[in-house]
């Protein structure tokens, strides 16, 4: 283990804010855009004004290290059986009722963050630990740009991809530069309406749509998307084909999308589960509207969390849970049958992880 891991400081400092006529500073990283006086902190939580300007707390401080299978974020087809290394810090600029790491996104206590680990350590420790990837995960990246872009540009100088679990809430400018360095990025699409979007996570869908078209078509990132089903809200039979309609048209075909399983958690406890069903249902409607790759999650679905070729239905990636199976991709990332060319980050072998999650204590 690489040692010597320089402390993080108890402030960073930001580029994206500005000052306003009344005194005030406007933090501009997501459209909430957050007016602070002097040592309020924004919706986020990690982001507050001190003094003259608007400063991160959170960075090089962690809620957590561990060595998770890709499939997880969950990626499909960004090197696929390959372990990452998954971090998250405290805080979210979203309110989503539904949220499953409330415990860390909606964390007010800076405690939460009892690991370290400057972006060079970080890099090093997925290089030693054989991680192909690091992910950005289990709260909103975006919140934490400076430090997770650090942390992406160190990862490239030693050939590790950085990789964004996001929901997308985020401004032009500082979008540009955070997915600039960005390998692979799963981003929730989690409804559909306005009104899911304002009633249920306190944001608003527009800005979603806009952070997507932007990734699938003004950088090189590789994209998949996630819906959480939650009954009664946002998996209607109108909605799932309006969604999926639209990824096809304004995203493309190839893009992946991935229908999970609700189940109750902090503010929606009282929602039932999502059936599997639910699931199985949301992922027939995309592929009749033109996706070439839905998956079930959150359930236990061999055939709906398989890779099948688009062009002949064989199966070329056989998935159990996060457990790889047959292997019908071939040196050059065709289909072994009909040697249809797969979209993806693909290498000559799949990795052999498994699905094995695995805690990890960065040392000093």
């Amino acid at each position: 283990m690489v040692t010597n891991n320089q402390l993080p400081p108890a402030n960073h400092p930001t580029h994206y804010w500005h000052a306003l006529a009344d005194g005030r500073l406007q933090c501009d990283v997501c459209p909430r855009e957050c007016k602070l006086h002097e040592g309020q902190r924004g919706l986020c939580y990690v982001r507050g004004r001190e003094g003259d300007e608007i400063v991160l707390y959170s960075y090089g401080r962690s809620s957590g290290f561990c060595v998770d299978p890709i499939e997880k974020k969950p990626l499909n087809h960004f090197l696929p059986g390959s372990s990452v290394l998954s971090f998250g810090t405290a805080g979210c600029n979203l309110a989503c009722k539904f949220c499953q790491n409330w415990d860390m996104s909606k964390s007010r206590e800076m405690d939460t963050l009892a690991d370290s680990a400057m972006p060079v350590k970080l890099a090093e420790t997925a290089l030693e630990l054989g991680c192909r990837s690091v992910a950005f995960t289990y709260n909103d990246p975006v919140i934490f740009l400076e430090y997770a872009v650090d942390v992406a540009k160190a990862c490239r100088e030693l050939g590790v991809k950085a990789v964004a679990v996001s929901a997308g809430y985020i401004q032009d400018a500082p979008r540009r530069e955070f997915f600039q360095y960005m390998d692979a990025a799963n981003i929730d699409l989690k409804g559909f309406t306005d009104v899911f979007y304002r009633k249920i996570c306190g944001g608003e869908l527009q800005n979603i749509l806009e952070t997507l078209r932007y990734v699938a078509h003004e950088t090189n990132v590789w994209l998949e998307l996630t819906t959480l089903l939650i009954p009664g809200e946002n998996d209607s039979d109108e909605e799932l084909d309006a969604m999926t309609r639209w990824v096809v048209s304004e995203l493309g075909p190839d893009v992946p999308m991935h229908f999970t399983a609700f189940h109750p958690d902090w503010k929606m406890r009282d929602t039932p589960a999502t059936p599997p069903k639910t699931l199985t249902r949301a992922r027939q409607i995309a592929l009749t509207n033109g996706i070439h790759f839905a998956y079930t999650g959150n359930v236990h679905d061999p055939a709906g969390g398989s890779t099948f070729c688009p062009s002949c239905h064989e199966v070329v990636i056989e998935r159990d849970w996060y457990q790889l199976g047959f292997w019908g991709i071939t040196a050059e990332g065709r289909c072994h049958v009909c040697n249809f060319p797969l979209p993806g980050v693909f290498e000559a072998e799949p990795g052999h992880w498994g699905p094995r999650r695995v805690p990890v204590k960065l040392l000093e």
